[in-house]
């Protein structure tokens, strides 16, 4: 197996990149990435810290990620597990990535940015959806922002509904986690409780 070890060596493999490639990278949001952001429901935010890397999925409401100005995003956080992955990463690197996906469009936006988590009250309560504010806020300073081109999503034909996977054919997360806790956890009992569960903890 030939590793490669050098940028050097990738460049030779794969060249250097087209002018497209390059000036659609700037450091602030114009209307044309606007309008990816308002019209995602679906980011997904990298981050690292000591314990390593993490990335994790954040929905809400089309254009939940609030456009304070080209430089800056605000993205509040919801009721989940309270894992509290990617928070705890931002307090002690505040080096983030956000993926846009927009349901339909093979285009993606990606920015890179440094970020920090408030729980400023008024702003908090300014995210309020079915009358439950955000637990925090996490504001981001945008370093870089840039599409992707569809490639990828037109390759996984991943808005294709003929493409689409039966959840039944696949492991439920009480199945999962009946093996992962030794049978600690009741499977199936998980699983009939799930939706009940998700509506109170939903927003």
């Amino acid at each position: 197996m030939s590793v490669i070890t050098t940028v050097e060596q990738l460049e030779a493999l794969y060249g250097v990149p087209g002018e497209a490639s390059l000036v659609k990278e700037l450091d602030r949001v114009i209307p044309e990435y606007a309008a990816f952001i308002e019209a995602s429901p679906f980011v997904a935010l990298a981050t690292s810290g000591p314990e390593g890397l993490d990335c994790s999925p954040r929905g809400d409401l089309a254009g939940f990620e609030r456009i304070v100005d080209p430089k800056t995003l605000m993205m509040p956080d919801r009721r989940g597990n309270n894992r509290a992955d990617s928070l705890k990463n931002i307090i002690r690197d505040p080096r983030v990535g956000l993926l846009f996906l927009v349901p339909g469009s093979g285009t993606t936006l990606r920015i890179n940015g440094r970020a920090h988590i408030t729980t400023d009250t008024a702003l908090c309560a300014s995210f309020t959806v079915d009358g439950k504010a955000a637990r925090s806020v996490t504001v981001v300073e945008i370093d870089s922002v840039y599409f992707q081109c569809a490639r990828a999503i037109v390759r996984s034909e991943l808005w294709n509904p003929a493409r689409h996977v039966d959840p039944k054919s696949l492991p439920t997360p009480g199945q999962i986690l009946e093996i992962t806790s030794h049978k600690n956890i009741d499977g199936e009992t998980y699983d009939k409780e799930w939706p009940e569960r998700a509506k109170k903890t939903m927003w």
